[in-house]
């Protein structure tokens, strides 16, 4: 069945082309903004496409769960900006507004793009592997024994996370992009909530493949679009070789993909105690 592209989604292509445009003329808002503003219009134009290939979307069927997932991101994204600034100092950001009220509006606005655009660039990754919809499963699977793989799983990330408080270096990035995996993963499962873990016990590889690959499409965008704008971030990543890809040393490129992974695993921990609308499958 060929189904058009919804209103919305064109809407948020325009966006995008009308955002990078104004930024790189470096007309405001968008020169400043241009990060939420083009994050937003990507998530419009991204769900509209999986919505075209599937039937199903997240801003189409599951509303309330998308902005749900936008909200989490926010505080989620803060706990790594707690790493960064208080103990790993891997980036820091210029061009920021000065009044402190509008400059907090627009982190809050950029992060709850984050985790959000991360699962609907790994739903449309899902959906060019395979067209169909996933089956409607809104009860939990089923839950998986923590045994000891997991527990072991679970002290080490525990170690990884802690590791960097113990002794703050901008060398251990890597422990806290990997740790919320290894400690949240197998609790999601022995819970009954979506997981890794319960992928791999099921025998599905399908999710792990969607986040990690889109993963590296939203690095990509978010380097590219962090460019030229007015308001960005810049590293501080001691990891050779020292040459770069925008702002990004080619080596940092590969922490996107587990950070997909880690961002789903903290927003699935957080849904399952708190979430009490619908349960919807997550970047399958």
């Amino acid at each position: 069945m060929t189904r058009r592209v919804p209103l919305y989604g064109w809407i948020g292509l325009g966006v995008m082309a009308i955002s990078e445009t104004a930024m790189l003329a470096k007309i405001e808002p968008f020169w400043s903004w241009h990060t939420p503003i083009a994050w937003t219009g990507y998530i419009m134009f991204v769900d509209a496409m999986v919505w075209r290939r599937r039937g199903s979307s997240l801003l189409r069927d599951d509303r309330a769960e998308a902005l749900f997932i936008a909200m989490v991101g926010v505080p989620l994204w803060v706990v790594f900006e707690f790493y960064n600034k208080y103990l790993l100092h891997n980036w820091y950001y210029v061009g920021l507004p000065e009044v402190l009220l509008v400059r907090y509006a627009g982190y809050a606005w950029a992060f709850a793009t984050i985790t959000l655009a991360l699962m609907e660039t790994a739903e449309l990754v899902g959906s060019l592997r395979d067209r169909r919809a996933p089956a409607d499963r809104r009860a939990p699977p089923p839950r998986v024994p923590l045994g000891m793989g997991g527990a072991i799983s679970v002290v080490a990330g525990a170690a990884m996370l802690a590791v960097p408080m113990v002794h703050p270096s901008t060398w251990l990035a890597a422990p806290v992009w990997l740790g919320f995996i290894f400690l949240l993963d197998p609790l999601n499962a022995f819970v009954g909530a979506e997981s890794i873990r319960g992928d791999f016990a099921n025998d599905r590889r399908g999710r792990l493949i969607n986040l990690l690959v889109a993963g590296l499409i939203c690095g990509f965008v978010w380097e590219f679009w962090n460019y030229w704008a007015r308001a960005k971030w810049i590293y501080n990543v001691p990891v050779p070789p020292h040459v770069k890809i925008f702002e990004m040393p080619v080596a940092g490129f590969g922490g996107f993909p587990p950070f997909a992974v880690e961002c789903f695993v903290m927003y699935v921990f957080v849904r399952h105690w708190i979430w009490r609308g619908a349960w919807r499958p997550i970047a399958l």
